[in-house]
């Protein structure tokens, strides 16, 4: 057994040998480690037989006395052998037990560190704990990542991935929806972000729009994923609304309409049961408009339009800046949406301007939702792209 064979070998293989030769702690060794410490327990086993030998040595009886008259360098060599491989001194036997406590502290935080399992929340009100993960849009650029994870599941994960837990790591998967279908299995791995556990939040820088949802779980060292939570489908806005979206947003609570509205909470098509949970719980108190104006929101259709390019590279877009004011406290919604009314009443909304006619409701309520007032906008954009016009030389 040498190093280079050794080298040869895949880590499953090392792993099977390390066990049968009664290597400690090869659970948590990586290859070269093994390595070095199968080479080193051939190299035990071989001296083990030769520190056996005894010198030889020969007795003579005179009167009832036995003499040893065996050489000097025998006897010391035999007594060092017993002194070195047979008879441990105090202080070897204390640092072997330091050796073990390290290992062991290491295996405790290398354990705490995969486990993601959700501890409850001091002063939180008990109540029956499940697997979830929700995501809400922060803006157009960040993603917030919020899960649970019972016990339970750990142990499920565990033997679901058999000899690949111990390489396996956690991992929150981000999936882009390309189709945006809620049922559609167009979706495809965006991002691998590697968390740890005693974390259960997480927040996702986005570069550019995007529609998707996340998974966490666990990912073995041979690409095979164990997921043990899926998100809610979420829908980033466009960074042109960023200035709009992210004026006022210093803290959830302030600003949660808005929020639950982007991570998709108002959406017949992806609304998400967590999510609401999760926020009337954080809140406590229900969320949405008031009950006596629920079923009264309009909801016009609001698709994207991709802009017309020419061979010139003129690009030519528009928004549609809405605002208004009403009375200080009231509850607004544009197209079903809610909107953030300022202390004076004032409200200010930046919309994408497709080409296509648009029908925007926008209705006010009071606090109670006794009263109510609704402006319809119709607004029509109607973009042509001209042929282009290729001037002459001569006309120059």
């Amino acid at each position: 057994m040498t190093t280079a064979s050794l080298k040869e070998k895949p880590v499953r293989d090392l792993a099977r040998l390390a066990k049968q030769h009664g290597v400690t702690g090869w659970h948590a060794m990586r290859k070269d480690q093994l390595i070095r410490a199968l080479v080193k327990k051939a190299k035990t086993k071989a001296a083990a037989p030769a520190a056996t030998l005894r010198p030889t040595t020969s007795k003579t009886k005179t009167k009832g006395k036995t003499t040893d008259r065996s050489s000097p360098t025998a006897r010391k060599t035999g007594s060092a052998a017993v002194k070195n491989g047979r008879a441990p001194t105090k202080k070897t036997a204390a640092r072997e037990a330091a050796i073990a406590r390290r290992i062991k502290d290491a295996r405790e935080r290398l354990a705490r560190a995969k486990n993601l399992a959700s501890t409850p929340e001091k002063g939180k009100p008990g109540r029956a704990r499940r697997d979830r993960l929700v995501l809400m849009v922060r803006g157009p650029h960040w993603i917030h990542a919020s899960w649970e994870v019972t016990p339970r599941s750990m142990t499920r994960a565990e033997a679901a991935l058999g000899q690949e837990w111990h390489g396996a790591v956690p991992v929150l998967r981000l999936l882009e929806i390309e189709s945006g279908s809620q049922a559609s299995a167009s979706e495809r791995v965006v991002r691998e972000i590697e968390i740890h556990g005693g974390v259960k939040n997480w927040f996702i820088d986005i570069k550019d729009r995007i529609t998707c949802r996340a998974e966490v779980g666990y990912l073995a060292a041979s690409g095979r994923f164990h997921a043990i939570a899926r998100s809610n489908m979420v829908t980033t806005p466009c960074p042109s609304q960023g200035d709009t979206l992210d004026a006022h947003w210093g803290e959830i609570v302030e600003n949660c309409d808005k929020i639950y509205s982007m991570s998709g909470g108002f959406s017949p098509e992806n609304n998400s049961t967590e999510l609401q949970e999760l926020f009337e719980e954080r809140l406590r108190r229900p969320l949405g408009p008031p009950a006596a104006r629920r079923s009264t929101n309009g909801n016009a259709e609001a698709a994207d339009s991709a802009p017309r390019r020419s061979d010139f590279l003129l690009e030519v877009d528009a928004q549609l800046v809405v605002f208004g004011v009403t009375k200080p406290g009231s509850y607004v919604t544009l197209q079903g949406e809610p909107v953030k009314v300022q202390d004076d009443g004032t409200f200010r909304v930046r919309l994408d301007m497709p080409d296509k006619r648009q029908v925007l409701p926008i209705v006010a309520s009071t606090e109670d939702g006794v009263e109510e007032q609704t402006v319809v906008l119709a607004v029509e954009r109607n973009t042509k792209v001209m042929e282009p016009y290729h001037r002459d030389s001569g006309d120059l």
